[in-house]
């Protein structure tokens, strides 16, 4: 079980305590249903050492094995979905580390166990480039990256989008949020969009960005790039 609390003094320079795990699987339990759909998408803006993305990668992860264990290759492909559907924003950079390095030991267990002698080091390091892009140090308010002092600097937090577009080609579009949190009043929903009563209307949170003279609340698209899974690390730079 994670400690709720490092140390007094991070608690007194930064606030931080964790949610215990209990009310980490009652408060999940609240949305069951979307964590155990594999490409419902999560973030969490505070996300500490990832007690609530732990928590749902372990059941997203189950649903993967359940419907693909005897499917080596189907259940790779849809692990890495899993995976790329959760983000998380902390201002201290170890509470990032660990929380990667969480998120990948997990996925990395159930795939060992599943895939054995199947693995493939080529996934395990696109896993770790995901993780590197969805969780970010940054300042979940200001929405920009932060410094070694927990301090805004003049970069803009940014995240990718992961989406199988055909077969096992996966497409990744990067954003910036500065606009993600402006706007009017409406309801929203966990990744602070617009919510909409028509299925054919909704927008997801990487709706790809309108153009320059129509400012959106999705955030500014940058670029997009288009490979196999397997490949994705390759895009580092």
């Amino acid at each position: 079980m994670t400690k709720q609390v490092k140390s007094k003094q991070r608690v007194a320079d930064h606030g931080e305590v964790f949610t215990a795990e209990r009310e980490v699987k009652s408060m999940c339990d609240l949305v069951k249903t979307e964590t155990e759909r594999i490409d419902s998408r999560f973030l969490e803006p505070a996300c500490g050492d990832g007690n609530f993305l732990a928590e749902i990668l372990s059941r997203k992860l189950a649903v993967v094995k359940k419907k693909y264990k005897k499917f080596p290759m189907d259940y790779e492909k849809y692990s890495v979905l899993a995976v790329s559907s959760l983000y998380g924003v902390d201002i201290l950079q170890d509470n990032c580390e660990a929380c990667r390095e969480r998120l990948y030991r997990m996925w990395d267990k159930e795939y060992k166990a599943v895939c054995k002698k199947e693995v493939s080091e080529d996934c395990r390091r696109s896993v770790r480039f995901i993780l590197s892009r969805n969780i970010v140090c940054g300042n979940a308010l200001s929405l920009m990256r932060v410094d070694e002092n927990q301090q805004d600097t003049e970069e803009p937090i940014v995240f990718s989008e992961w989406a199988f577009v055909t077969g096992y080609q996966l497409q990744r579009s990067d954003y910036t949020f500065a606009r993600l949190m402006q706007g009017d009043d409406e309801a929203r929903d966990l990744f602070g969009k617009k919510k909409r009563k028509k299925r054919e209307e909704q927008m997801t949170l990487f709706d790809d960005a309108e153009p320059a003279e129509k400012p959106s609340d999705e955030g500014e698209f940058l670029k997009k790039y288009v490979t196999h899974y397997r490949r994705v690390w390759k895009n580092e730079q």
